[in-house]
């Protein structure tokens, strides 16, 4: 991919300088979006855009990613490399110009780079003023120029270090984590970017790793899109070989791959200069548009037999079982919508439709099997929604659907705004009881669910519009029923309430109305109007004085404050006891790592093995590469009775691994471990890592012995020389003199406690739900309510004992 003929000039004076720094680290949520979760990562991507820009423009086709131990993270790649002329309006090198001004670089000018990623091009400069450490390298011209800033603010001047054979650019940073709230990155959420980058721009490699946990992905697909659509399809039963549309009109560049499976679901991802258009666009209209009419045409040139001629196939029967990926590349993007990711170039509907319009007819023509594979299911499509319309007519002859005939079990309210009004979808006629007379009957609604709904996932909507509950929820909400009917602006509530038990059954039912309402009603979730209520798990206390605690964390740090306002604990010989939040946080790491522990004692692990190899440094890959302390170890551990396999070596890590079988003394003993491999599969273990990490945290504490005293009498003194036992002591001690009450259902729950914990506007907690990423929303929920068994299955044994909480 990497195009080194008839390269353009690519130097200081390419570089355009539009504003400075100076607002970035007193508002960064303007230039990332916030500083949680979603911000950190986006520091990340604005250092792969430009990599991915510079492959864009054919110069550049490796990109290696590395989390580092430290939580910093370094991007490197083959491209030209960042300019380190002087550039001719600031007196200062270009690529300093680049780190240091807001909005400065070569996509500003056209010779540079033709199209460019990044989603606000807010550029590297405010990664840079985000970062406590940013170090740049530039291999260009046979020289190592390296720059190190903290904070925005240069630490040396740009200098030569070395010579070298290759080009491109490599940058570390370690983010500002005072200013960032979140501080460690999730490898998982990286890695979907790099996998979809690597999609969009066939050809180029992107190598992302975590040297923590030792995982590692080399993503590197020849096939583009059309890997893309397989890939999304790899749960279901395509009906065909993807189909792949791609050309170039008017400096608009058009990729579409094509793929229908089995299902009844559309998925349409669109994209526009890599970024993913979740608004959707001018592009996405225009490929919608073209698809119909083109399978239209198709359909109706004498290629269907003619008792099928006269049916009429609608753009919603076009998409049923659609998997398709439509990706533009355009000069000069522009975004508009929420979350400013729609595509609005007016130029680009037409583009697509025509381009569409012509290959697909071509491809139609050319390959008569598939084309009849895909009119058969539209027309499938369209007589089933000719079905579900006539069953919708019926019942409203009968009233018994979407008409003015409300529920007899739904307790309404009196208020008439939508935006005061809310409906809770309860689980059960008890609950649903409570839930009445508890309620403000001005504004809050009720409409009891019986037993568990229809699963949405594996029905058409003609059988789904024959669920009685389902119906009484079309018919309640008011906004219509199927894709020619429903509008959200006739909805009849702004905030809609799944209130279900904190047991499994409830778990079962919530996970089913999120389906329904993730299926049916999307927007219903974009627009922020479904909630989940969080009735409390715990009451502490008798009569009317007790507290009500939302669920484990709470009740734990609920038992933590009450143990650490009534006594001291001095560790080893010290005069002075810990300070409360100090001892606070002692104990609520203490919590983590012995919930792990326990967790992996269920797993039949030999922690106290665990413990051992975590003493002798096994946490990274660092220590998997090195074969002498590998080796050492083998034979420390075999000394102690340890049964060890020999050490492999993993030629796609370039790690070391060895498998420990257990441990002589245990099996005479008749106790039994499962096997242990000491390689990837363990650091990157969730458990595992929890401990070591526990384990650092709480070095500068574990000081025994624990001394422990009542604040009001220092007099009795009760010592600890083992850790695990002042734990276990303490939280005994935290649980006298309180009664606890654990609640299994909302219809333990009288009326007025229901309206205190759960439903009071003042004092309730709710969760809002919202679709962060809807690839993997979409993919998880085929998952798990979908038709295939088998991933299913996987996904309960991978996960099971991940389980907090589970009621038997």
């Amino acid at each position: 991919m990497k195009n080194n003929d008839n390269v353009k000039d690519y130097g200081a004076n390419n570089i355009k300088i539009l504003e400075g720094l100076e607002a970035v680290r007193k508002r960064p949520s303007m230039y990332i979006g916030n500083v949680g979760i979603e911000g950190l990562h986006h520091l990340v991507y604005e250092v792969v855009d430009n990599s991915i820009d510079e492959a864009m423009a054919g110069h550049c086709d490796k990109i290696i990613v590395i989390i580092h131990p430290d939580q910093s993270v370094s991007v490197e790649d083959n491209g030209r490399g960042i300019p380190v002329g002087m550039h001719e309006t600031e007196h200062i090198p270009a690529a300093e110009v680049v780190m240091t001004k807001l909005h400065a670089g070569g996509k500003f000018d056209k010779d540079s780079y033709k199209v460019s990623g990044g989603l606000h091009g807010v550029g590297i400069s405010v990664v840079n003023a985000l970062s406590i450490n940013l170090e740049m390298e530039v291999f260009k011209d046979g020289k190592v120029y390296f720059q190190r800033y903290s904070r925005g603010v240069k630490q040396t001047e740009l200098e030569i270090t070395g010579d070298t054979d290759k080009s491109g650019t490599r940058i570390l940073f370690k983010p500002d984590f005072d200013i960032m709230n979140e501080n460690e990155f999730e490898y998982e959420k990286l890695s979907r970017r790099m996998r979809e980058l690597a999609f969009l721009n066939k050809g180029i490699r992107i190598i992302i790793e975590d040297e923590l946990s030792a995982e590692k992905d080399d993503f590197h697909y020849e096939g583009g899109l059309l890997s893309f659509v397989e890939y999304l399809n790899r749960n279901f039963t395509a009906m065909h070989e993807p189909i792949h549309i791609e050309g170039e009109k008017s400096d608009v560049s058009v990729d579409v791959a094509i793929q229908y499976n089995d299902t009844f679901k559309e998925k349409i991802y669109s994209f526009a200069n890599n970024i993913n258009t979740i608004e959707g666009g001018t592009h996405l209209s225009g490929f919608k548009g073209a698809l119909t009419r083109t399978l239209n045409n198709y359909a109706s040139s004498g290629n269907l037999p003619k008792n099928m001629q006269n049916i009429k196939i609608g753009g919603d029967d076009v998409r049923e079982g659609l998997t398709a990926i439509v990706s533009v590349k355009v000069m000069d993007p522009q975004f508009e919508g929420q979350t400013k990711t729609k595509l609005g170039n007016s130029e680009v509907k037409g583009i697509v439709e025509s381009l569409i319009n012509e290959r697909l007819a071509m491809f139609l023509e050319e390959n008569p099997n598939t084309a009849k594979k895909i009119i058969m299911k539209a027309v499938d499509a369209a007589r089933a929604r000719d079905a579900a319309k006539r069953a919708r007519e019926l019942a409203r002859k009968k009233g018994t659907l979407l008409d003015s005939t409300l529920p007899g079990k739904l307790a309404e309210c009196q208020y008439a705004d939508p935006k005061e009004r809310e409906l809770f979808l309860v689980e059960g006629d008890s609950a649903g009881g409570s839930a009445k007379q508890g309620r403000d009957r001005r504004f809050q609604a009720i409409l009891p669910l019986k037993g568990k709904i229809l699963n949405v996932e594996k029905a058409r909507f003609d059988k789904i519009l024959r669920s009685d509950e389902i119906k009484n929820v079309f018919t309640v909400l008011g906004t219509g029923a199927g894709k020619e009917e429903y509008d959200i602006e006739k909805i009849r509530y702004h905030k809609i309430v799944i209130m279900t038990d904190a047991d499994v059954d409830g778990s079962h039912i919530r996970t089913l109305l999120l389906t329904f309402f993730f299926r049916q009603m999307p927007d219903l979730i974009s627009n922020g109007y479904l909630y989940i209520a969080q009735p409390p798990l715990f009451r502490i206390g008798k009569g009317k004085s007790g507290i009500y605690l939302k669920d484990e964390p709470e009740y734990r740090d609920y038992l933590l404050k009450r143990i650490c306002e009534q006594k001291e604990v001095r560790l080893a010989d010290s005069e002075e006891p810990l300070p409360e939040e100090s001892l606070f946080a002692f104990l609520k790491d203490l919590i983590s790592f012995h919930n792990a522990v326990d967790r992996l004692t269920m797993r039949e692990m030999d922690t106290k093995l665990l413990m051992f190899l975590i003493g002798e440094g096994v946490k990274d890959k660092f220590f998997l590469e090195d074969l002498e302390r590998m080796t050492s170890l083998k034979e420390t551990l075999t000394a102690k009775g340890y049964i060890i396999r020999d050490i492999t070596f993993d030629e796609e890590r370039n790690l070391y691994e060895m498998d420990i079988l257990g441990n002589e003394h245990d099996r005479e003993k008749g106790i039994k471990h499962s096997l242990v491999t000491v390689g990837r599969s363990l650091i990157a273990m969730g458990d595992y890592t929890i401990m070591h990490k526990v384990l650092n945290k709480i070095e500068s504490m574990d000081l025994p012995p624990f001394n422990v005293c009542a604040k009001s009498s220092s007099d009795k003194v009760v010592s600890f020389e083992d850790r695990t036992e002042f734990f276990n002591y303490i939280m005994a001690e935290a649980k006298k003199g309180i009664a606890i009450q654990r609640y299994k259902g909302l219809g333990e729950m009288n009326p007025d406690q229901l309206w205190e914990t759960t439903m009071d506007p003042e004092k309730r907690v709710m969760l809002q739900v919202n679709i962060e990423d809807a690839e993997k929303a979409d993919e998880i929920f085929t998952l798990l309510m979908g038709e295939e068994v088998e991933p299913r299955r996987n996904f309960i044994q991978t996960n099971a004992l991940e389980v907090s909480s589970l009621d038997f």
